[in-house]
């Protein structure tokens, strides 16, 4: 059955997935490249060993780091001036962070939700 946490899990692997592509469809710098690219495959790897549940309850907490640092790349490794790589960042960090945020198991039980883990 495909519950709400596997449909979360896949997005994590779609958006890294998009992130880790996208230097191939937007204008970008070497560092936004390799940026993209490494951070990208990180939260892909993340978001596929969820869905493999070969995760542990460390794996919500490490997508919250990863998507924060995708989402202040922009500005760290100075590629703010490429618009479409940032825009990339500042879009899959902060949708990550929110996937993450979602699947903690305190934020979910607030929503009435049965925590996923």
């Amino acid at each position: 059955m495909f519950t709400v946490s596997r449909t979360e899990h896949a997005l994590t692997f779609v958006l890294g997935a998009v992130a880790a592509l996208s230097p191939i469809w937007v204008a970008h710098s070497d560092r936004a490249l390799w940026t993209l690219v490494v951070l990208g495959v990180l939260i892909a790897l993340a978001g596929l060993a969820q869905l493999r549940e070969m995760a542990t309850g460390m794996a919500g907490r490490a997508l919250g780091v990863l998507g924060v640092l995708m989402f202040i790349s922009p500005w760290v490794m100075n590629f703010h001036s490429f618009s479409g790589a940032s825009w990339v960042a500042w879009v899959v960090g902060a949708l990550t962070v929110v996937v993450a945020l979602a699947e903690m198991p305190e934020v979910a039980g607030r929503f009435g939700a049965a925590a996923h883990h």
